[in-house]
């Protein structure tokens, strides 16, 4: 390792990793050392800064798994075979996966944002009665006509059997803090309201709760669901390379035209321009 000069500001700064001539360091680990571990423990490693407990790896596993694949119904998986049908190339379309996640598929952030700013309040409020607490969180929502995160889903109805699964192992592991059971006393008293008591606590918002649970920060939660789902992509991209179609397009019948058609020379006249010669 090169000696470091302590009185010059060194352009990066990092507690990552360092690659020496003998081997690569992670989190001050040697890398060789590393290698046979569960790429769920070393994941945590690497994020966190610090080896998990048992429990803390089985939590992460499940969450890891629990968004495997979301098929052809996610936008980012149908995205990824339409552009790798075009442009044969993995990465490509494990990019255009990625950048679909967001508010509305796959990303916890929003959902581990409400919850730990809900707690934050709760907390503030010196921990008033759980359930009075969240009846009002959910009233505020409803006045100011926000959404509340990770409620709903467009198949499962009441319960979703992915969310049951992950709350159990949390719950088994220890890993099921006062924060998520806010969110859970939130999302009784939304499913109290008209029309919202088939409205589940969906994968997305029981992901962000055990990803609070976890202390990870919202925005490595969504890196989390980001990372489990891309095996899914991966084995979509192979299928669209090996029994797709080239060039795909949406069908012309399933494609509606809304704009009359239209006289070029009338409405240039219209606009002012000068008839052409």
């Amino acid at each position: 390792m090169a000696t470091v000069d302590s009185t010059k500001a060194q352009y990066w700064q990092s507690e990552v990793s360092e690659i020496t001539s003998d081997t690569i360091f992670v989190r001050g680990y040697p890398l060789d050392d590393l290698i046979g571990l569960s790429f769920t423990s070393t994941a945590f490693l690497l994020i966190k800064g610090r080896l998990p407990t048992p429990p803390e790896a089985r939590v992460l596993d499940a969450i890891l798994t629990s968004v495997l694949d979301y098929g052809l119904e996610k936008a980012g998986t149908a995205a990824a075979r339409y552009v790798v049908s075009a442009n044969p190339n993995m990465q490509a379309g494990l990019a255009t996966a990625i950048l679909s996640a967001g508010d509305y598929a796959l990303a916890p952030e929003n959902s581990a944002r409400f919850i730990i700013d809900t707690h934050h309040a709760y907390v503030a409020a010196g921990r008033p009665d759980l359930t009075e607490f969240a009846e009002q969180v959910v009233a505020d929502a409803r006045a100011a006509k926000l959404r509340v995160p990770g409620f709903g889903h467009p198949v499962f109805k009441k319960t979703d059997p992915r969310a049951e699964i992950l709350r159990k192992i949390a719950v088994d592991a220890g890993l099921w803090g006062e924060a998520a059971q806010l969110y859970e006393a939130v999302h009784k008293a939304f499913i109290r309201l008209p029309g919202r008591q088939d409205f589940p606590i969906n994968d997305v918002g029981m992901l962000a709760a055990i990803c609070v649970a976890l202390e990870f920060t919202p925005q490595e939660s969504t890196a989390l669901a980001v990372i489990g789902t891309l095996p899914g992509v991966v084995a979509h991209i192979t299928e669209e390379y090996t029994t797709g179609k080239p060039g795909r397009v949406i069908a012309a019948e399933d494609v509606a035209y809304a704009v009359p058609r239209r006289d070029l020379a009338a409405d240039l006249e219209a606009a002012g321009w000068p008839a052409s010669s």
